[in-house]
């Protein structure tokens, strides 16, 4: 009765999920939204100038108008724009924009906030309001206002005593957003009609006011209120911008690469779903399906966060995966040895859950402090990644820990799997007998042959060796940077017909022109262009005159500034520098000091070595090659975190370490009885890089690689680096101390530790 029962509510629930899947997914899939390369945008181009006559506009100034303009674009919810400085100008392009005139009126308006009285004087301006402090409300006859916090209320209560004097109809105090010396006048605005005059409100003071908080109201809805709280908060422009021209853009890469990519998504899912079952027979099935929860929630998620999808994104969303299925190979890998062990299947089943779970929320933990990290210390692109790293391991952890282990649950209590081994790949032969077991120490595994410790020097030589000729070849040749950090030209091709970017990427080839992008804007009579570096007097007019002869019209060239990349850049490097100290405190408190330095070793090096590939082979990097390394570290520390939680599990096993044999054995076995654990994570993950490689769009082709090398060369640091450096800085200690107490776990009847 039991097993019926436990049978029929797993197939009700499967039903049920698959139902709720395939009934939503469309839905929900058609609401995504796109990133710019994507489904094209709004652009508009901006010329800066000073609000200062006697300031000029030097790099400082641009940098400080990008952050501005940055800020606003989040107020209009857009993520992850493209924000790019070009000589003199800034140039802006948002994903998915419907309304393009809100989005101009919110990026250009200067929102110089000042407060005036009737002949036009300033008596508060927006440097007394505290920043971030507008907000909307509503007054007592429900109409709708914005409350902004003051700096100083004692001023302000002086500023409306002064203005309270000025006898009716004078006794006004005009809120003015940029207001034109020389051309406007609270005289001139009051003749006109209510919805026509130029200052947001001019209200009666009629008495001194002793307030921190200042109140705008007038016509408008709540809507038009919250744009104008929003403009307030982001805070006034540091220059003047006039906008050259505005136009809407066409996808980077289009229909073709989303559906190149999402077909190696596919791919790569079905391979990682027959590489589950192959492997862990009917758990893995059970995590596919845990799996496609997981696939479906971050969709779902991402919607509901009103997140930007780009191709890079889809690509961080399917290599997520490698992070969702790191649980359920923990869990299955201990269920397999507790049974192993001889244990019966409900016992060997809760010994395998209580052992794994700690090890799981130790590796999400950690990975979840990079990603908060990342997510405050980061911008654009990066923030992005964080934000997709951070729901990724909440939704994995969510599926792995309490949705397949639920199910698998229901099997263990109905009896089913008892005697059954062979469903969850375990061969009756391999079983040994629980009371003859003294030590689970003592338990053999297939990787006993080797030996992780003794031939260390030669690893940390190897890792030496690769570290110099990284730093060399960053001195010498530096890293082959892309357009995103180096300097280059935008070339604007302009024609009466439509253009065929086939024929523009022929021509470029020509003149012997490398293209980074090429993208379609308006209607297709224009195709905007990057190359790497500054077209040289002879390259410009050569590019001019056959661009002329061939579409009809001369097309704009500028110089693109790398500020914003290499601004991004800094700010990943900070994020990362952060990410390592608080990843040290975590680890020296949850374990000890020796083992976190161990483990940021194994992930800097990880980190570095991929990027001394990238410079040796001059492949070029891109804005995209900081999220790749960003996963690199979020996959290193994972697997190096499960590593030496087993470490710390087979200390309590043994009383007193009294030689440097025994610490080296305890690390060995430890190593091995993680590295099957180990290999078949990255193989899930490696299976989605290259499914991404090889089927995937070739604008994240580096990307990928980058990953590629990445994974390796991760697993190789967390065994070969920071497994033996643990032991070198633990046999310090040892030899120190002469010995080493450890916590002796005492067995039940059952045999259970």
């Amino acid at each position: 009765m039991v097993l019926k029962k436990r049978i029929i509510a797993f197939f009700l629930i499967v039903i049920v999920m698959a139902a709720t899947f395939g009934l939503t997914t469309k839905g929900i899939m058609k609401e995504t939204r796109l990133g710019l390369d994507l489904q094209g945008g709004f652009e508009v181009l901006y010329h800066v100038e000073s609000a200062d006559p006697n300031l000029k506009v030097d790099q400082n100034l641009l940098d400080a108008t990008v952050a501005a303009l940055d800020r606003r674009v989040n107020a209009l919810g857009v993520n992850e724009p493209n924000i790019s400085i070009e000589d003199d100008n800034i140039r802006v392009q948002l994903a998915g924009v419907d309304d393009a005139e809100k989005a101009r009126t919110m990026l250009s308006t200067e929102a110089n906030l000042t407060f005036r009285d009737y002949q036009d004087n300033i008596v508060l301006d927006g440097q007394d309001l505290t920043p971030g402090g507008a907000m909307v409300g509503f007054d007592q006859n429900n109409q709708v206002i914005i409350e902004m916090a003051l700096k100083d209320g004692k001023k302000f209560g002086e500023v409306t005593e002064k203005i309270a004097q000025i006898p009716f109809p004078n006794n006004i105090m005009a809120i003015w957003l940029d207001f034109e010396e020389g051309v406007d006048s609270y005289e001139a605005e009051s003749l006109k009609g209510e919805n026509e005059q130029k200052y947001i409100s001019a209200p009666s003071v009629n008495y001194k006011i002793d307030s921190n908080k200042a109140t705008i109201s007038g016509s408008f809805t709540s809507e038009e209120a919250n744009e104008l709280a929003a403009i307030l908060n982001a805070g006034a422009l540091p220059a003047k911008l006039t906008e050259e021209y505005s136009t809407s853009v066409g996808a980077k890469f289009g229909e073709d690469a989303l559906n190149e990519t999402m077909l190696a998504g596919l791919i790569a899912l079905i391979a990682v779903f027959i590489f589950m079952t192959y492997f862990y027979r009917f758990p893995g099935f059970l995590a596919s399906i845990a799996l496609t929860a997981y696939c479906f929630l971050m969709l779902l998620i991402f919607n509901m966060i009103n997140g930007v999808l780009t191709l890079p994104g889809i690509a961080a969303l399917i290599l997520g995966i490698g992070i969702a299925v790191d649980a359920n190979i923990i869990t299955d890998e201990r269920l397999k040895d507790e049974l192993r062990k001889g244990r019966p299947m409900k016992a060997a089943y809760r010994e395998a859950n209580k052992h794994s779970i700690g090890a799981i929320i130790d590796a999400h933990l950690t990975t979840l402090l990079v990603g908060f990290v990342l997510f405050t210390y980061g911008t654009s692109s990066v923030r992005g990644f964080a934000t997709m790293l951070i729901i990724s391991v909440i939704v994995g952890f969510v599926t792995a820990v309490f949705g397949r282990r639920g199910l698998m649950h229901l099997w263990v209590s109905s009896n089913f799997l008892n005697n059954r081994l062979g469903w969850v790949g375990v061969k009756p032969e391999s079983v040994m007998k629980l009371k003859d077991i003294d030590n689970d120490l003592d338990i053999p595994t297939r990787y006993d042959r080797f030996d992780f410790i003794k031939p260390r020097m030669k690893f940390f030589v190897a890792s030496l060796i690769v570290t110099a000729a990284g730093i060399a070849s960053l001195f010498v040749m530096g890293m082959n940077a892309g357009i995103d950090f180096s300097s280059g030209s935008r070339i604007e091709v302009n024609s009466d017909q439509k253009i065929e970017v086939a024929d523009v990427k022929k021509k470029f080839e020509q003149l012997e022109l490398s293209t980074e992008d090429i993208i379609v804007a308006g209607e297709g009579n224009t195709v905007v262009v990057r190359v790497k570096n500054t077209l040289d007097q002879q390259e410009d007019l050569a590019l001019r005159a056959a661009l002329m002869e061939t579409f009809g019209k001369e097309p704009n060239i500028s110089t693109v500034s790398p500020t914003v990349g290499k601004a991004l850049f800094k700010n990943a490097l900070m994020a990362v520098a952060v990410a390592s100290l608080g990843i040290i405190l975590y680890v020296t408190i949850r374990f000890e000091w020796r083992i976190a330095i161990a483990v940021i070793t194994a992930l800097l090096h990880a980190a570095f070595v991929t990027i001394t590939i990238f410079s040796l082979f001059r492949i070029e990097v891109d804005i995209t090659f900081i999220a790749a390394v960003l996963t690199i570290l979020g996959y290193s520390i994972n697997d190096t975190i499960i590593t030496f939680d087993r470490i710390r599990e087979n200390f309590k096993k043994v009383k007193r370490i009294k030689s440097r044999e025994e610490l080296a054995r305890i690390v060995n076995i430890s190593v091995r009885q993680t590295l099957k654990r180990s290999i078949n994570t990255v193989v899930v993950t490696i299976l989605t890089v290259v499914a991404m490689m090889v089927f995937g769009s070739q604008s994240i082709f580096y990307f990928n690689l980058a990953l590629l090398i990445g994974l390796i060369v991760g697993i190789y640091s967390t065994i070969f680096t920071a497994a033996p450096l643990f032991y070198v800085l633990k046999g310090q200690e040892l030899d120190k101390k002469g010995s080493l107490k450890t916590l002796k776990v005492k067995r039940n009847e059952e045999g259970t530790v």
